[in-house]
């Protein structure tokens, strides 16, 4: 009898055991909104199939891929393929794209004009600090013909590389997610939507100028070498890029972010 029960007993432990790795577990950190919100979405869909979508919310670009580098993560999803190479490049990573899910237009935002006519001699502009987001955001500012850069294809520009600026702005170059705060102390801003958006602001209602729609910077799912093809993996990347998560997408943010139906 007991070794009756013993038997059953280490039965159901190695089911439990073997239940848990069947259902599986993905950690995925990503930047609160829209990127853990479109997670969210998709997670009762994942459980369905026995995937247990864990969501870390990070609110800084560094930290999600040294997470992910290092298998604390099987995956994030907060950033475009020109700062996932750079990153690589700056930091040695073994990280692989794994799919394209959606663009957000970065914009430029004021608290004091409501127009870039109204832009004066020295005023100051902020732009993310990191090499990608900081190229990105002064071709923005090229775009809008306030100043003049060699390549408005470069994105690896930096305000050294200016060849024009007629107004003589003072460029501030600060950490990305602070930028809605600094919105008080400077003339404008140039925000990723990510950031504008949980700081109350619309990008298609409240940027002064806004990237095209298609724009370069698709939003992009990311994984270690590890988890990249699991099966786990892959079912994430086809509830990401379903046309269910794609009308999720235009519902909730309505425009301002916008779905690319699995590019790369």
């Amino acid at each position: 009898m007991k070794k009756s029960v013993l038997a059953v007993t280490l039965a159901l432990a190695v089911g439990s055991l073997l239940g848990t790795a069947s259902a599986g577990t993905l950690k995925v950190g990503a930047t609160p909104v829209p990127h853990a919100e479109i997670l969210e979405h998709v997670a009762p869909a994942l459980k369905a199939q026995g995937v247990d979508l864990q969501v870390i919310e990070f609110n800084d670009y560094v930290q999600p891929n040294l997470a992910c580098d290092d298998g604390e993560l099987d995956a994030n999803f907060f950033q475009h393929k020109p700062y996932l190479d750079v990153f690589v490049k700056d930091h040695g990573v073994d990280l692989v794209s794994v799919a394209g899910i959606h663009i957000e237009p970065m914009g430029i935002y004021s608290n004091k004009i409501k127009d870039l006519k109204e832009l004066k001699q020295g005023d100051k502009v902020a732009i993310p600090n990191d090499p990608t987001n900081g190229g990105r955001a002064l071709l923005l500012l090229a775009s809008a013909g306030i100043i003049k850069v060699p390549d408005i294809n470069d994105v690896t520009v930096t305000v050294l590389d200016i060849s024009e600026n007629p107004l003589d702005l003072e460029f501030a170059e600060l950490e990305a997610a602070q930028l809605p705060r600094a919105l008080p102390d400077v003339t404008c801003a140039v925000i990723n939507t990510n950031y504008a958006m949980p700081a109350g602001l619309n990008p298609l209602k409240d940027a002064l100028y806004i990237e095209n729609a298609d724009s370069p910077y698709v939003n992009i799912l990311v994984a270690n070498k590890d988890s990249a093809n699991t099966d786990d993996m892959k079912a994430l990347v086809q509830a990401l890029t379903s046309e269910d998560t794609a009308e999720f997408i235009r519902t909730k943010y309505q425009g301002a972010v916008v779905p690319v139906a699995g590019a790369k």
